[in-house]
């Protein structure tokens, strides 16, 4: 699906999008995910997950700050999406940094069946078992297009890593998404933004390659006309809001702004 469709979807029905997020970005994912149109929650406890995860109509779990408890909460509601039919979108963020981080979203790919996996580019090649350098929870380095065709290969889901441009791929199709703005790698919290847009967009349009990229297309514009009057990223992230808010509440202007682009496979 389109992004300007999706997003005619998301304004006429509202989907409630479950994030099991982190503490760090909590509040401009939910934010985020309102300025896209759809609602948030954020539910981490095990007692509720699973009832939670029942009633949305997609599932963000973001791998921000982790601990047991946590882990086991997001295995809890992504078997039970699975089980409702529900899409699953995973940020690992970190993956590669600590064996932790890495080994966890080994771990929830194993038990979970994911729509959609979004990451940069060095937690990507951590889970396509390639070299890459992640510091904290930055990307140092790796190839995001190198990184997508792996992924996606070894994970058998859509994947999409973020960066100058973004690349995704379901295994089948290899899209670059030219959308973006370099205020986006100054603010905490735009990579965790930009998979909660992919959350919204999966809970109307599932999570095939063109609906994933729409989505981070549809994110990337939304910096570049944030970034229009900003004076820097303090002032970027609520325009940024802004943005995303507009460009939803008019989907036919999104036509011939997004730039995505159907690339080789190598």
């Amino acid at each position: 699906m389109n992004a300007s469709g999706a997003l005619r979807r998301i304004g006429e029905r509202r989907p409630l999008v479950h994030h099991l997020t982190n503490y760090v970005t909590v509040n401009l994912v939910a934010n985020a995910t309102l300025a896209t149109g759809a609602l948030p929650v954020m539910a981490n406890a095990v007692e509720e997950v699973e009832e939670m995860a029942a009633t949305a109509s997609a599932l963000v779990i973001n791998t921000g700050t982790l601990d047991g408890d946590w882990v086991e909460a997001m295995i809890l509601a992504g078997k039970e999406a699975n089980r409702r039919g529900i899409p699953v979108v995973l940020d690992p963020v970190g993956a590669g940094a600590t064996r932790f981080r890495t080994e966890t979203p080994e771990r929830l790919l194993s038990e979970i069946d994911f729509t959609a996996v979004c990451g940069n580019a060095g937690e990507v090649s951590a889970l396509a078992g390639l070299a890459a350098e992640v510091r904290g929870v930055e990307s140092i380095g790796g190839d995001a297009r190198e990184a997508v065709q792996k992924a996606a290969g070894r994970l058998g889901t859509t994947v999409a890593a973020t960066g100058p441009v973004d690349y995704v791929c379901d295994g089948e199709r290899l899209l670059a998404v030219k959308n973006g703005h370099a205020l986006m790698g100054r603010i905490v919290g735009s990579g965790c933004a930009s998979t909660a847009v992919v959350g919204c967009l999966a809970a109307v349009g599932g999570g095939d390659a063109g609906t994933v990229a729409g989505a981070l297309a549809y994110f990337g514009l939304a910096g570049e006309v944030a970034a229009g009057g900003a004076g820097g990223p303090g002032t970027f992230e609520p325009r940024l809001l802004d943005a995303l808010s507009a460009l939803a509440a008019d989907p036919d202007g999104l036509d011939g702004r997004l730039v995505v682009e159907e690339v080789p496979l190598a």
